[in-house]
């Protein structure tokens, strides 16, 4: 095969439409929905209630409540939690913004902690220094599928009483010593948007074990207006019309996919074997792996650049995107899926949500979000990649093809001009590039 890269006017690795997409659909999908259109009950019907006791019964937990999104059901946490406007919940410094905005919805201030580097997940040896008199909570994201290390975290909370939310919204089918991802804190959000390991579009699911913290978060489900105030002044999330309750269609399609989705791990993760083995000797690639202590689920394959290994000299963040471009031009799917951390979101930055300061100013919290206090996060950001492609129908034989253009990329990156191709990426990126200098 040539060697002259495709962004350089070279032949591509893997030819355009090899590469199935996500998510395969059956007869038993189509039937299922169709079974649903076709009956009376478009808005919460039958399909919705199986759901629930299906997904419950298949991750291990009492309850489930099937919601619009993975964003609400985050949402609900908070509120089944029982935390009020002004509470802290402690939020690791990289996520996708939805674990930030679920927390600001109840008018509570998230406060970041940086990521340990390998994983990407919070760094539990940083959390207790976070930790103040108004806090309430730990939101652990068990992010890209790879659990976040539980035990030092369980610990940390009940030490200092603390609820534990888990966002599993990446996370189905996932283990953390032989626990499942959303059995282990005290509630957890899923998932079920299209590109998720249970995908049926979009929707969300909200699991507990606790028939209280399942009650509080019933009343975001519906409208909960004209339940009974109760006398004390503390915020109660009555509901006040949220409506975010499923619907019977998605949930039909939802409860199809369920029945296949230990196969689509299974499959995953055998692909990601692929990837490894292909890719082991790759200078200046760093792979991902898994952790001792958990199962991951196959849901991304998130690769580093090591800029130095590389031979580069500027900006790493520069060298990701000139990496992405030219996997992409020889049709690896590559991506990055958030350049920013958490604390550069626009209303964290500027510390007002909802105008005039809110929810910071009428609370007196003066919580730091300068990005340099999280540089393991601002490090990940800068430097990390994904390659697509690896899921159920997608074979081994297109992993091998994967990784050869991947090979190509990497062992032919001098022919490129990597600040140019990093200008002409993204504007933004290139005039950040700065904080990632060393």
């Amino acid at each position: 095969m040539s060697t002259s890269l495709a962004i350089c006017g070279g032949p591509r690795t893997v030819p355009e439409g090899l590469i199935a997409p996500w998510p395969p659909t059956t007869p038993l999908d189509e039937e299922m929905v169709l079974r649903s259109l076709r009956g009376h009950k478009h808005a919460w019907g039958d399909n919705c209630e199986a759901l629930q006791e299906e997904f419950a019964r298949w991750n291990g937990n009492r309850y489930c409540l099937a919601v619009t999104s993975g964003t609400a059901a985050l949402q609900m946490c908070i509120a089944a939690c029982d935390l009020s406007a002004g509470d802290e919940v402690i939020v690791p410094a990289y996520s996708w913004t939805s674990s930030a905005t679920a927390v600001l919805h109840q008018k509570c201030i998230p406060v970041f902690v940086d990521i340990e580097p390998r994983w990407a997940n919070i760094d539990p040896d940083r959390i207790e220094a976070a930790i103040t008199p108004r806090t309430r909570a730990i939101m652990v994201v068990h992010l890209h599928g790879v659990p976040a290390d539980m035990d030092p975290i369980l610990d940390i909370a009940r030490r200092h009483d603390l609820m534990v939310i888990e966002d599993a919204c990446q996370a189905h089918g996932s283990c953390y010593r032989n626990r499942r991802a959303g059995t282990i804190g005290h509630c957890a959000a899923f998932s079920l948007n299209q590109n998720k390991m249970l995908s049926a579009g979009e929707g969300g699911l909200f699991v507990t074990d606790d028939p209280q913290l399942l009650e509080r978060a019933r009343a975001m489900m519906l409208f909960g207006d004209f339940r009974k105030p109760l006398d004390d002044p503390d915020y109660h999330s009555y509901g006040m019309g949220w409506m975010i309750r499923y619907n019977d269609l998605c949930a039909a399609y939802a409860r199809a996919q369920l029945r296949r989705i230990d196969d689509y791990i299974d499959r995953a993760r055998r692909l990601f074997a692929v990837m490894r083995r292909e890719l082991a000797e790759v200078r200046g690639l760093i792979l991902p792996s898994e952790p001792a202590y958990a199962t991951e689920n196959g849901y991304n394959f998130v690769c580093h650049v090591d800029a130095a290994a590389m031979g580069y000299g500027g900006p790493p963040n520069f060298l990701r995107e000139a990496v992405v471009s030219a996997l992409s031009a020889e049709g690896v799917p590559a991506m990055v899926w958030q350049r920013r951390i958490l604390p550069e979101m626009a209303a964290i930055a500027a510390r007002n949500a909802y105008g005039r300061g809110s929810p910071w100013r009428e609370h007196g919290s003066t919580v730091a979000y300068d990005p340099a206090g999280f540089p393991a996060a601002l490090h990940h950001s800068g430097t990390y990649f994904i390659i697509g492609g690896l899921r159920y129908p997608n074979d081994e034989k297109l992993a091998r093809l994967l990784a050869h253009g991947v090979r190509k990329v990497f062992e032919n990156i001098g022919t490129i001009d990597i600040d140019d191709l990093a200008r002409r990426a993204d504007v933004s990126m290139y005039e950040r590039g700065w904080k990632f200098r060393t």
